[in-house]
């Protein structure tokens, strides 16, 4: 379809837990998987039942023991193998962070985990209730969601309207706005709900922050840096988390890969201010072998139907892609 307006609509904890188990240790899953259909023999693979398990290491963020999970094949899956694990209940887990227990946005879970990472999960702490005067059309928010129903502040920009309010951090939940419960709405629809305030008038922001261990408190960052490096998985492979789909292993990203997400991804934050790295790998991988914008266009609603993005913005992610591949960047 051509460019124009296109839019679509518990357990005992005791067999998960490992007493005072270094964060260091190996921890990569058993076996040595690949991303090829078939072996070095020109075999099929196995049988899932018959191949190696992985296995992932996991702590909560604050402190605790440290767990085993596995069989999980997307993040609704890994919280609820995490929450067995600890013994807690799912919806307690804000997000994860890999091979660092901090409130980090550049080692933010998103859609690929490195198959010797390491995963934090970072659960409910205190919850917060603040007014804001809304003075500039812009509140200097990005926002990201934990995948789960989750939308949870991924930076704020210095010097903006939600800066001035120190006691809204990197890291935290918006859990309502001016009394409407958002739990289970999409982060590009609480961004734009914010958008969409009124200047000159305030609102209301009902915010949960992730639970910190007393070495932890320390003063709020801004969160992840555009031009960062954002680089986690550590692995000769990752484990690829589908919102759709069952999770896949894979060869560590190619350069071409990097790029193009990290700039889809910037894309993402300036055009409907969120960031979403599962999402704009899925955009680089809808868009990698199409011919023209139009192609491009007709692929991603099919793929991503409950987006409507704007032509604008279209053209400008096939245009990263197409610099990705000629290594313009």
């Amino acid at each position: 379809m051509p460019l124009g307006p296109w839019k679509k609509k518990n357990k005992s904890t005791k067999e998960h837990l490992v007493e005072n188990e270094e964060v260091g240790s190996g921890h990569a899953g058993a076996g040595n998987p690949s991303k090829s259909a078939v072996n070095g023999a020109g075999l099929p693979p196995p049988p899932a039942n018959l191949r190696p398990k992985l296995v992932f290491h996991t702590q909560l963020a604050h402190g605790s023991p440290t767990g085993r999970i596995e069989g999980f094949a997307n993040v609704k899956e890994l919280y609820s193998k995490i929450a067995e694990a600890f013994n807690i209940s799912p919806p307690e887990i804000m997000f994860c962070t890999l091979n660092t227990h901090k409130i980090d946005m550049d080692k933010l879970l998103g859609g690929q985990i490195g198959l010797e990472d390491f995963i934090f999960a970072h659960i409910k702490g205190i919850k917060k209730e603040v007014e804001i005067h809304k003075t500039e059309d812009a509140l200097g928010l990005t926002i990201t969601d934990n995948g789960a129903g989750y939308a949870f502040i991924k930076r704020i920009k210095e010097g903006s309207v939600v800066d001035r309010v120190k006691v809204i951090s990197v890291g935290d939940h918006i859990e309502c706005i001016n009394g409407r419960h958002i739990v289970g709405i999409r982060h590009y629809e609480v961004a734009r709900m914010l958008k969409d305030l009124t200047k000159d008038k305030s609102f209301t922001l009902k915010l949960v922050e992730p639970m910190k261990a007393f070495e932890m408190l320390e003063p709020r960052s801004k969160g992840a840096k555009p031009a960062g490096d954002n680089k986690i998985g550590t692995g000769k492979g990752t484990l690829r988390l589908r919102s759709k789909g069952p999770a896949t292993v894979e060869d560590e990203p190619t350069e071409f890969e990097e790029k193009a997400v990290k700039k889809v991804d910037d894309l993402l934050e300036n055009y409907m201010g969120i960031r979403d790295t599962e999402l704009a790998a899925t955009m680089v991988e809808v868009g990698r072998d199409k011919k023209n914008p139009d192609e491009f266009a007709m692929a991603l609603d099919e793929t991503l139907g409950d987006f409507a993005f704007p032509d604008e913005f279209v053209f400008d992610v096939w245009g990263a892609i197409g610099d990705a591949k000629q290594g313009r960047f």
